[in-house]
């Protein structure tokens, strides 16, 4: 039986690195490569040195495709998306799906539209200690889930100028980090209708005023159906005394459970379960789950999966950045 034919829009660093895990499932076949930048192409052929190298959506598209990977600009994530699945084609997209609810809403009906996969590249799902967490949180061990914190501190900001241009990017670190922190928490609480919204956003240390900047520093405060609170915080270039702060906590009646990076990492996690003042260790690193989410697709794509209705999920975690974002 033949692969599905994958393709790759954008191969920047975080799109080889999801094609090398695409590759490595062995599920599909890298079918065609497009970037605008030569030095990215050639790097990504070391990956599919037989792919063919296209311009842009359109020269992908022309290659009858069954999958599409998409890395590109946040502005252009919805448009493209969109095209490709009108085409027929399953899709894996980084995030954000779309600057706005109304975005991400339309890419979704475009999946349900043309019986689809569409997923997004919420990889901290992923972490073998995220799963773990969620089973807990699941399953009754920390009782009635009523609190959860959940933090994304960076010491350093992007290092593309489209990222500080709210047309481009559509938000700032809310956007980059805090749609993780968002995912997260419905994602493990079951997608429970949020109530209410408080948030406050900052730019160099002043609140954000105006719509030609980005924020780089936020708190959020989210309301859940059955009263359960959850406290959000995001930053770029923070002095925070390592390169990253990462953590994902929620509480219970009977228990606590816990993700946090170790030593400022954005990759090494330590997952652990509480009761009173003791607790276990659940993981520990190294653990390589970077490039899970998208393996996760291929393989799905490979199986013959068609629209998934938990993809609308990814309409209620934008439409709670709307919120935070007051628009």
């Amino acid at each position: 039986m033949s692969k599905p034919r994958v393709g790759f829009l954008g191969t920047g660093w975080i799109g080889r690195h999801r094609m090398e895990a695409v590759v490595e499932t062995g599920a599909v076949e890298v079918a065609g490569i497009a970037d605008p930048s030569a030095d990215m192409v050639a790097e990504a052929q070391k990956l599919a040195p037989e792919a063919p190298v296209v311009d842009g959506l359109d020269g992908l598209l022309a290659l009858g495709l069954d999958g599409l990977v998409i890395a590109t600009p946040s502005a252009l994530h919805a448009e493209q998306s969109i095209a490709a699945l009108n085409a027929g084609l399953a899709v894996f997209c980084q995030k954000p799906l779309g600057r706005t609810a109304d975005e991400a809403r339309a890419v979704v009906e475009a999946a349900r539209a043309a019986d689809r996969l569409l997923c997004v590249d919420f990889s901290y799902r992923y972490q073998e200690g995220t799963q773990r967490v969620a089973e807990l949180a699941r399953n009754g061990s920390l009782g009635r889930v009523f609190a959860a914190d959940l933090v994304f501190h960076n010491a350093y900001g992007p290092d593309k100028p489209w990222f500080y241009d709210p047309k481009f990017a559509g938000g700032g670190c809310v956007m980059d980090l805090g749609v993780h922190l968002v995912d997260l928490a419905l994602w493990v609480l079951g997608f429970p209708e949020v109530t209410a919204v408080h948030s406050q956003l900052f730019a160099g240390g002043a609140p954000l005023t105006g719509t030609d900047t980005v924020e780089d520093y936020a708190v959020a405060q989210l309301e859940l159906a059955g009263g359960a609170a959850v406290r959000l915080a995001c930053s770029w270039k923070l002095h925070a005394g390592q390169e990253a702060v990462i953590a994902a906590d929620f509480y219970g009646t009977g228990g606590g459970a816990s993700q946090r990076n170790v030593g400022g990492s954005f990759y090494d996690f330590e997952s652990r379960h509480f009761t009173g003042t003791g607790g276990e260790t659940l993981t520990t690193p190294p653990e390589p789950w970077g490039g899970r989410a998208a393996a996760d697709w291929a393989c799905r794509l490979a199986a013959g999966e068609r629209f998934d209705a938990e993809a609308q999920g990814l309409v209620r975690v934008a439409e709670v950045i709307d919120r935070i974002y007051a628009r």
